[in-house]
This record gives structure tokens, C-alpha cells and sequence, in this order.
């Protein structure tokens, strides 16, 4: 059944709940990626046109030690939103108590706050990532309405979405972000223009494959656990799994690596490989210019292509090859829908000024590969019905 969104709720003079990710990566006190603020935006102007007192909330990285709070406040966070929106965002640095409720209380029609990191109540329990009840209903108490912006978390049910959710039967809805998401990786699954494609990358995926098929993967990333399910995979795949034919590599030592990695591979000798001859000593790090061809050939004429997973270490420049041909391949695909799967894949193709060349570019990696598994999310299925 269909659900709601934000205009099918009344949201003037009302106190707005809205479940956002902002789960943004950061270095050295610095957003390093915006992109998931600026997806936001408009449910949250929306919200605010049309009279709501906007109340967000997001997490921000886990929280397991004390030394992990100060680093993971959504403080910074609140800042860059004030900027991007252009209005004042009221940050309330705490997850509950008699402050939080009064800045909720003294809210104005049109106004805006964020409180602190849900995942600070993780720290005594687990309270948010394992839907404490009391935690819910304590959330849904400061509200009229419930919005669900937050894709990224879709695929949890948290206190902050399905927790709260549950006590806005008829008043819950998804904001335009998360409605998005629903259209394309929904339409993607359920009826996909074709031929599709899936291109699979990221988490040491290829040596795995390679493993199962008995070959030498030396010391590249590779994820043992899985290597029987691959083979099985690659079974009853009956040759529609296109695997690298050759790898960039580089031998560097375990220390170098321990230390330093992306400085330890930046620094060390390539060398281009045939998969079957990886040598035990060194290490995949991106697909080579055979296999750049042959991804670009199995493309040709792809009419739905849903990507998840860069090809290589982007983030080092002579290791970002396979993953910026995929981008070029991708953007120049005629009459084809081109979806990004969030994550490492999403950051690479904005990164590489591909941002407005896809689709779609998904703001979740986990809740995008659990939708498109035709897995049911609880962060949508918990939202109203239309009626």
C-alpha cells in the first residue's frame, strides 16, 4: 500500500518531527561531503513554508566510548545546515530533558532546531539502534507530526524512525527524499526498463570471485567467509557474472600498510596483472584497462544500470581509473536510467564531477542494496498509508 508524504499532512502551527541523515563524513573537525544536508533541504524548507515548527534529528558515526561523543556531535553538522538553508538552526546539544523540551516549546511557526546525535543514547544500551520503547515514545512526545527523511537508516528499525513512528499512526509520512529513493530503487526492482545491468563493487568483492574460482588473490582484500557462497554465485549465474580479467597492483608491506595505507599505496610501483597471475605478495587495488573495456562493452545498449561500489581505491588518484571509466560510461549511456547505490560510490562519483550525469545517486548504501534485495524497509513500512 501506498504511503504518505509530507503534503498529505497538515503541518501549520504544528510541531514537525523529522528524522533526517545527516550522517556526514568528516576529517579533521571538516565535512568532507555535504551531499546528504543538501538532499534534505527541500522537505525541510517545505516544512517551514507551510507554518511547521521543525524539530530534526539524525545520528552521526557509533557511539561505543565516552571519547566518541565529542567527535560525533552533530554540532558542525548544525552549522553548514544554517548555512546551506540560509536560516537560523537552533542546535540543542542533548538527546532529551527539561532543555530540549523548552527550545521545542518556545519554537515559532517557520523556525527550525536540531538536537544532538540519537546515537548518544547507544552509549547505555543500545537505546536507539535497538528501538527502546521508552526512548520512542519520549521523541514522539515532543511532536505533532512524524516525517521520515532519512533513507540511509531505512533499512533499521531504530527508535528514531519506526520507535517514533509507531505512536503517529495516521500522522506519519515520508518527506520527498526518502519518497525518491522509493521511486527510483523501488522502480528499479519492480519494473525495470531492460536490458539491466548491475555493476557490484566495493568490500573486496572481485577477489573474492577470484577465490572461488581457485585463483592466487595474494594479499588483496578479500572476504573468506563468502567464498563458498561465490561459488555457488557464479553456479548458477551461468556466465552472466562479468569479472576483472586483469587488476592494478602493488606489493607494500604489512607494516607500511599498518601504518599508513593510502600514503603506503601512493607512494608504491604498479603493475598491471592478468587475474590469473596475481602475484602472492601483492595487491589488487583497481581493475585494469582490459577489464575497463570489457565493463564498457557489456554496457553498450544498457537501458536500466544500477551501480553500488567503486571499482578500485578512488580516493588515491593512479587507483581511481576503473572507477572514473564507469562514471564516463555511464553518463554518456543514451536513454538508460542510471542509479548510484549511495555510499563509497555515491562519494566518488560527486567527487569526480559526475554529480548531475546519473538518475539518480542514492543517499544509502545498505538501505539501497536491502531495497533493491526487494527486502522490506522499516524506516517506510512504519510511516502512514494513504487511505
Amino acid at each position: 500500500m501506498a504511503k504518505k508524504n509530507i503534503k498529505d499532512l497538515n503541518l501549520k502551527g504544528k510541531k514537525v518531527l523529522m528524522r533526517v541523515d545527516f550522517n556526514v563524513p568528516m576529517k579533521g573537525g571538516v565535512i568532507t561531503d555535504d551531499n546528504r544536508i543538501v538532499q534534505a533541504l527541500p522537505t525541510i524548507r517545505y516544512a517551514l513554508e507551510q507554518g511547521g515548527k521543525v524539530i530534526l534529528f539524525s545520528h552521526l558515526g557509533r557511539i561505543k566510548t565516552e571519547e566518541d561523543l565529542a567527535k560525533n556531535s552533530l554540532a558542525l553538522v548544525a552549522k553548514r545546515l544554517e548555512e546551506l538553508l540560509g536560516k537560523h538552526v537552533e542546535f540543542v546539544p542533548v538527546t532529551r530533558g527539561k532543555v530540549l523540551e523548552d527550545a521545542v516549546a518556545a519554537l515559532k511557526e517557520g523556525e527550525v532546531l536540531m538536537f544532538e546525535n540519537t546515537r548518544y543514547e547507544d552509549l547505555d544500551g543500545k537505546k536507539e539502534s535497538k528501538n527502546d520503547p521508552e526512548l520512542g515514545a519520549y521523541w514522539a512526545s515532543l511532536g505533532d507530526v512524524f516525517v521520515n527523511d532519512a533513507f540511509g537508516t531505512a533499512h533499521r528499525a531504530h527508535a528514531s524512525n519506526q520507535g517514533i513512528a509507531s505512536h503517529f499512526p495516521n500522522d506519519s509520512a515520508a518527506g520527498f527524499l526518502l519518497e525518491k529513493e522509493i521511486k527510483f530503487i523501488g522502480g528499479a526492482v519492480d519494473n525495470p526498463v531492460r536490458p539491466f545491468v548491475a555493476i557490484l563493487g566495493g568490500g573486496a568483492m572481485a577477489y573474492t570471485f577470484f577465490k572461488a574460482q581457485g585463483l592466487e588473490v595474494g594479499k588483496s582484500k578479500c572476504e573468506l567467509d563468502f567464498v563458498e557462497y561465490a561459488k555457488g554465485l557464479l553456479k548458477k549465474a551461468n556466465g552472466k557474472i562479468i569479472l576483472p580479467v586483469d587488476v592494478v597492483s602493488v606489493q607494500v608491506s604489512d607494516e607500511d600498510v599498518a601504518a599508513d595505507f593510502f600514503g603506503a599505496i601512493a607512494k608504491a610501483d604498479t603493475k598491471v596483472v592478468d587475474v590469473n597471475h596475481i602475484d602472492k605478495d601483492a595487491q589488487g587495488l583497481d581493475c585494469g584497462p582490459k577489464t575497463i573495456e570489457l565493463f564498457k562493452k557489456e554496457l553498450v545498449g544498457a537501458k536500466t544500470v544500477v551501480w553500488n561500489g567503486p571499482a578500485g581505491v578512488f580516493e588515491v588518484e593512479k587507483f581511481a581509473k576503473g572507477t572514473k571509466a564507469i562514471c564516463e560510461a555511464l553518463a554518456n549511456l543514451d536513454g538508460a536510467t542510471t542509479i548510484i547505490g549511495g555510499g563509497d560510490s555515491a562519494a566518488a562519483a560527486i567527487s569526480m564531477g559526475y554529480e548531475t550525469k546519473f538518475t539518480h545517486i542514492s543517499t544509502g548504501g545498505g538501505a539501497s542494496l536491502e531495497y533493491l534485495e526487494g527486502k522490506a524497509l522499516p524506516g517506510v513500512t512504519c510511516l502512514s498509508d494513504v487511505k
